[in-house]
């Protein structure tokens, strides 16, 4: 340490002389001292964070141990400038005017020492005595600064677990949020009655943030959320200036896609994120395994629908397209390729044969082959609403092609 080595040169008796003189007026340096802080440094004038007799204890305190180490009566004990350090730390005080009083502190003992030395104009005492105490003042910078951090690390570790709490229980719903729902909008920093949208983002690899940096990019646009990792999904709920907002989120989350991600509908109470978070799920499995891509829920209440009922939608599109499911793995693949491209052309003949490099009189003989199989009818309201609702089953739940038809 910075004071320990310069005991060893051989001024410490002269500096624990002149340490001992200056002692026997500590009443009098705690004073100024205290004085000294309130008036160069606001957040003690104001009694932010200490009242004032705890400020002059702690000045009294620290001076004491001070002098006794000039004294060379204690060795360098730093246990009382880590403790200020974490004690400041808990408090909120900030680092920067800690430090600063520290300073302020040390130098109203070093004005003693130069008023004894200008008496004997004594040049060499005056010089030890400065590097004993600027030596000290590295050692208790040291002491405080260190348990300063670690103190404010344990306690961002303690709220950034707090918070996954209260976001767990959030998206939990039910009786997890009875009576915590305030305190849970108070922490993340969410309204209780505002605009929101829950987003929830497939994960590339386990413990990988599909939107890294999502909530510091939602801040810088004026946007509060509050976000969990699990092992398949990154979910957030986010804040909304209005619901108009909604359009912005989508395309900042639409920047970097790295997987499948679903939003839910706007949707207001911070009570119902639970049940957006379904939804926001529902969204995404409407999207086929493995295709990056977005979708919001209401952009496709058909493919929500039949996501939020897995059993009954795959007995739903077995029912209606069996007789093609049966059909040699070929053919199948086929008639179901088929069927799927002439409802993404929205029934047209001629995109569906540009979209599968084939012509159009080719398209026209599969799909009277499809409507013969099916014994349905491609102009049929009610019999195009099932099978588009049958082929989401199938592009949702794809193992349900090869699953034999439930009874």
């Amino acid at each position: 340490m910075h004071y320990q080595a310069l005991l060893s040169d051989g001024r410490a008796p002269r500096v624990g002389v002149l340490a001992a003189e200056v002692e026997r007026k500590l009443p009098e340096l705690v004073e100024s001292t205290v004085r000294q802080i309130r008036a160069e440094m606001p957040v003690y004038a104001d009694a932010r964070f200490v009242s004032l007799a705890e400020l002059r204890s702690s000045v009294r305190v620290n001076l004491e141990h001070v002098m006794r180490t000039l004294r060379g009566a204690d060795v360098p004990d730093l246990s009382q400038a880590s403790a200020t350090g974490r004690a400041r730390a808990l408090q909120g005080a900030p680092l920067p005017e800690l430090l600063r009083a520290y300073r302020i502190g040390l130098t109203e003992v070093w004005h003693r020492f130069v008023e004894l030395t200008a008496r004997e104009q004594d040049l060499a005492a005056l010089v030890a005595a400065t590097s004993a105490i600027w030596a000290l003042i590295d050692d208790l910078a040291e002491a405080l600064t260190t348990s300063y951090r670690d103190t404010t690390a344990e306690m961002m570790v303690a709220h950034q677990n707090r918070r996954s709490a209260l976001v767990e229980a959030l998206f939990a719903g039910g009786a997890a949020t009875e009576g915590t729902l305030w305190d849970i909008a108070r922490v993340l920093d969410l309204s209780l009655d505002g605009t929101f949208v829950v987003v929830a983002a497939e994960t590339p690899r386990l413990g990988q943030e599909p939107l890294p940096q999502i909530e510091t990019r939602l801040r810088s646009r004026h946007h509060a959320s509050a976000w969990r990792l699990t092992p398949d999904l990154q979910v957030g709920v986010v804040s909304l200036r209005d619901p108009q907002a909604s359009k912005a989120i989508v395309e900042l989350v639409r920047e970097h896609p790295v997987g499948r991600v679903g939003i839910s509908p706007v949707f207001t109470g911070l009570g119902n994120t639970a049940r957006a978070l379904h939804l926001a799920r529902v969204a995404l499995s409407s999207m086929t395994p493995g295709t990056p891509g977005l979708v919001q829920f209401t952009e496709s209440p058909l493919a929500g629908l039949v996501a939020s009922a897995p059993e009954a939608s795959v007995q739903l599109a077995h029912h209606v397209l069996q007789p093609v499911l049966d059909l040699p793995g070929d053919d199948r693949n086929v008639l179901l390729l088929t069927l799927r491209a002439w409802f993404d052309c929205q029934g047209s003949t001629k995109l569906t044969s540009e979209r599968m490099f084939c012509h159009p009189n080719t398209i026209r003989h599969r799909l009277k082959r499809i409507t013969e199989e099916l014994g349905r009818s491609l102009t049929n309201p009610a019999d195009i609403a099932e099978l588009g609702a049958a082929l989401r089953a199938l592009n949702l739940f794809p193992e349900a092609t090869h699953l034999p038809a439930p009874r």
